[in-house]
C-alpha cells in the first residue's frame, strides 16, 4: 500500500512551508507505523524509498514543477538511487525526511534526502538523480531550461567528489542494464 494519506497531508500542508528555493530543503515529519515495518521491527527498505518520494514531490509541488509539468506535458522522472542506511528506525520512533536538490549537470539533478531520528542522528542517506521528460519532444530537458521556465536564476554548483562518484555508479550500473558493457 502507498503512503497516500502521509500524501494528502504533504499536499494539505505544502503551502505552510512555502516556496521551495534552489539551496533550501523540504522537512517532514514522520513516525514508523505498524504498516512500515519488516520482520526486524523497523522501518521496511522499501519504505525508505516512498518516503523519499513524498519528499521529492514536496519540493517540486512548492518549486511549482508539477503544475509547470502537466501545463507543459512534461514528466519529471526517476534515473536512479543509492541508499545507506546507518541506524535503525524502530516502530514508533519519530524521524524526518530532509530533501533537497543538490546540483545538477545537463538533464541530470542530483538530490539528496537524509531520514533524521528524533536526536538530530542521520538514520540514512538516499542519493538520487532525476531529469524531467518532454513527452512532445521525446527527450530530456536540460536542466537550465526547466530552472529558466520555472522562472528563477539559478546556477548549479560543481559536483562534489561523493556526487561525482555516484554517477559514474549510476553511469555503469545503467550500461549494465541496457546490456552495453
Amino acid at each position: 500500500m502507498y503512503v497516500w494519506v502521509r500524501m494528502a497531508r504533504m499536499m494539505a500542508t505544502a503551502r505552510s512551508r512555502g516556496p521551495y528555493m534552489m539551496g533550501g530543503e523540504s522537512r517532514l515529519a514522520f513516525r514508523c507505523l505498524p504498516t512500515d515495518i519488516d520482520f526486524n521491527i523497523h522501518l521496511n527498505n522499501a519504505r525508505y524509498m516512498m518516503l523519499a518520494d513524498l519528499g521529492r514531490i514536496d519540493l517540486f509541488m512548492r518549486a511549482g514543477l508539477i503544475r509547470l509539468a502537466r501545463t507543459n506535458g512534461w514528466a519529471p522522472m526517476m534515473g536512479g538511487l543509492q541508499t545507506v542506511y546507518a541506524r535503525e528506525i524502530r516502530l514508533w520512533r519519530r524521524f524526518e525526511v530532509v530533501s533537497s536538490i543538490e546540483t545538477w549537470e545537463g538533464t541530470q539533478v542530483i538530490g539528496k534526502h537524509r531520514f533524521v531520528l528524533d536526536n538530530g542522528e542521520t538514520a540514512a542517506l538516499i542519493m538520487t538523480t532525476a531529469g524531467v521528460y518532454d513527452r512532445g519532444a521525446r527527450r530530456f530537458l536540460d536542466i537550465d531550461e526547466v530552472v529558466a521556465a520555472l522562472g528563477r536564476a539559478a546556477n548549479p554548483r560543481p559536483l562534489t567528489q561523493a556526487e561525482r562518484i555516484f554517477m559514474t555508479s549510476h553511469q555503469g550500473l545503467r550500461s549494465l542494464a541496457k546490456g552495453v558493457d
